[in-house]
């Protein structure tokens, strides 16, 4: 069955087609104003015939990050109304005096009451009648709100009140997300947050799925899945029923594709590293795809399933600039994909692909293997508007670009506890084979995985990542003792209660994953361990997690069960592995160019392409590897060897 991966990211829309075991490729640049449209571009432009598309949406993150949202109204429980704007008084920047708080979703005029009130125990204390909920249903439609969230208090042990408002409210037209659909756990503001971006995002995600699944139509029918933020894909029907589910689509899908093919390789142990042309996505592996289910975008709290993925905004479009202090920065803002970097000939700013243009690094032949022009002077003039020294300028947005990206695979290694020597970095989108070497020398990582085709490495995660469904029920109890049968029970009867609903949404064949949210007894904030049918052994499991998390344990210390989860899973058997051919040592026939580039200084470099190298071929550094999709830098000191599966594997040569 041709199948067809589909990544649309901020500057490129990246294509992986997979027909009878064989491989195609292709990278477009993104049409900002129409997402879609490079997608069926790109699929007409190569004449594929695919039956079924993958696909990786931005629409919901940039929904939210350039807050073009729908206009969305808030329900809440009588006295409550304030609840996303109160907020949980954190400051995430203890010593700064100036704090500024992320833009609210919804504004003060939105925000509505309905008088009911329901207890901590799920008991009716007021019923909401039907004239109330007509009544706020009225105001709504009043307001002009597009689209609505309800969230009333205790709704996930007792939804009946909601579900009055969310009926009286969908017979008005309007397109409403509660909160005992999209998240039904405790967490009063967490969970009002979660459903108000779910329904901020729903009418653009919808539109879009719709508009794309029609023009896809038209070119033959075939079908469509999304990638959601937990890394497994999802109808568009699904998608399109919690669109909130999308909001990392993208990043999650490379980090699928980075783990499997670096566990294939023999390694487990591994740091994702992937640098676009708008952002930088990095995630730390240990021997699985870490998942979360606290996390933030723009500064909201979400707290539905997602792969845990760390982003800064620096990619190989990120504008280089200067403070009103002189000091050089970069990013987050970035050229996209119109006008581009300088280098594309469009007037664009100066941006770290042009400094690595500047530098020798990337030329015309390594932009889509010549299919894109870059204008190296262009390229050169822009960074003389940052300094007079375009060289030393082009050095310096490097080296500040790295820091943002080495402090932020800082923060997913060794300030969650883990040492980033023991892992294997694993690079790629665009521009992560450029920098991945120096990154790795700042951490003193060893060992670097080019996968053989880096560039459109998210695309192959998407269109081999499985299907997977994610449900959850509150339990809220607490374990005195490893052993409590009747919470064993309860635990055991909500996990088949979700298991039987997933298998109907996924087919009986799906298997089953469950786990659950445990805690210290008093403690505010859980971990999520697997359930295997019995309280002692998930207890067990808590305790090693805690300890390995924050260095200490206490088994004596009585537990509490928060959240049951469960997720479906319906696997996707891999491609056929095809070894590539045997070459030996020597490289010489990949070798296509020497020139200089500059390093600390001009050195002469040799220039392979990608293509020709072969199984065994070693590259010793400086050196520079060229394909279609990204160009891999490999600098002195270092040393790269093709494995059977054509990944490159380059390696420090100087003492840690």
């Amino acid at each position: 069955m041709p199948l067809l991966g589909v990544d649309v990211g901020g500057t490129f829309t990246d294509f992986y087609f997979l027909r009878e075991g064989k491989v195609e490729i292709h990278k477009r640049p993104s049409t900002s104003g129409d997402p879609g449209r490079a997608v069926i571009e790109g699929i007409v432009e190569k004449d594929w015939r695919p039956d079924e598309v993958v696909h990786g949406s931005t629409v919901a993150t940039n929904t939210v990050l350039e807050r073009c949202g729908a206009r969305t109204a808030f329900v809440a429980t009588k006295g409550f109304k304030d609840l996303l704007t109160i907020g949980r008084q954190a400051r995430p920047r203890l010593y700064d005096l100036e704090p500024q708080r992320p833009p609210l979703l919804v504004p003060d005029d939105l925000c509505f009451e309905a008088d009911e009130r329901t207890d901590y125990k799920g008991q009716t204390l007021r019923a909401l009648s039907k004239a109330e909920a007509a009544r706020v249903a009225e105001a709504v439609a009043r307001s002009g709100a597009e689209a609505v969230a309800v969230c009333l208090l205790f709704s996930f042990l007792n939804p009946e009140h909601e579900r009055m408002l969310a009926r009286a409210l969908r017979a008005r037209g309007l397109d409403v997300s509660a909160s005992h659909e999209v998240l039904p756990e405790f967490r009063e503001y967490e969970r009002a947050s979660t459903t108000a971006l779910n329904a901020y995002v729903a009418p653009a995600v919808r539109g879009y799925l719709q508009r794309l699944e029609d023009d896809l139509g038209a070119a033959g029918g075939p079908l469509l899945r999304i990638i959601q933020s937990s890394g497994g894909t999802a109808t568009t029907a699904q998608a399109a029923a919690l669109p909130g589910a999308l909001l990392l689509s993208g990043p999650a899908g490379g980090v699928a594709g980075a783990f499997s093919t670096a566990r294939a390789a023999g390694f487990d142990q591994v740091v994702t590293f992937d640098m676009g042309g708008t952002s930088t996505d990095v995630s730390l592996c240990p021997a699985e795809v870490p998942y979360t289910t606290e996390w933030s975008i723009a500064g909201l709290p979400m707290r539905l399933p997602s792969v845990d993925v760390h982003t800064v905004g620096a990619g190989g479009g990120s504008i280089a600039w200067l403070d009103a202090g002189g000091a050089l920065r970069v990013g987050p803002q970035s050229a996209g994909a119109e006008p581009g970097p300088a280098c594309y000939g469009r007037g664009g700013p100066p941006t770290v692909t042009d400094a690595q243009v500047r530098l020798g690094r990337l030329t015309a032949s390594s932009f889509l293997d010549g299919a894109m022009k870059v204008d190296e002077a262009a390229s050169a003039k822009a960074l003389r508007l940052l300094a007079p020294d375009e060289m030393e300028t082009a050095r310096g947005v490097i080296a500040v670009a790295n820091a943002a990206m080495e402090r932020a695979l800082r923060v997913v290694s060794v300030e969650r506890g883990f040492d980033p020597r023991e892992f294997t970095l694993v690079a790629f989108g665009g521009a992560g084979p450029l920098h991945a070497c120096d990154l790795a020398a700042g951490l003193s990582i060893r060992r670097v995985l080019i996968p053989r085709f880096p560039g459109i490495l998210s695309a192959i995660g998407m269109a081999l990542a499985d299907a997977t469904r994610d449900a959850s029920a509150p339990i809220m109890a607490a374990a005195p003792a490893a052993h409590d049968p009747a919470l064993e029970a309860r635990v055991k009867a909500a996990v088949e209660g979700l298991s039987q609903r997933l298998r109907g949404e996924m087919g009986q064949g799906a298997a089953i994953e469950p786990g659950v949210d445990m805690r210290y007894e008093g403690q505010g904030y859980e971990i999520t361990v697997p359930w295997a049918g019995h309280l002692a052994r998930a207890t067990e499991s808590f305790h090693e997690a805690h300890r390995r998390r924050y260095g200490h344990s206490d088994p004596s210390r009585a537990v509490e069960i928060a959240v049951v989860r469960v997720r479906a899973r319906v696997r996707r058997d891999p491609p056929p592995f095809s070894p590539l051919a045997e070459g030996g040592p020597f490289a010489g026939e990949a070798l296509i160019d020497r020139r200089a580039v500059t390093f600390d200084r001009p050195l002469a470099t040799s220039v392979y392409a990608r293509a020709r190298l072969r199984a065994g071929n070693q590259i010793d550094g400086p050196a520079i590897v060229s394909q279609m999709d990204s160009t891999t830098l490999v600098p002195p000191g270092w040393h790269a060897t093709v494995d059977t599966r054509g990944n490159l594997i380059v390696e420090s040569r100087t003492d840690a």
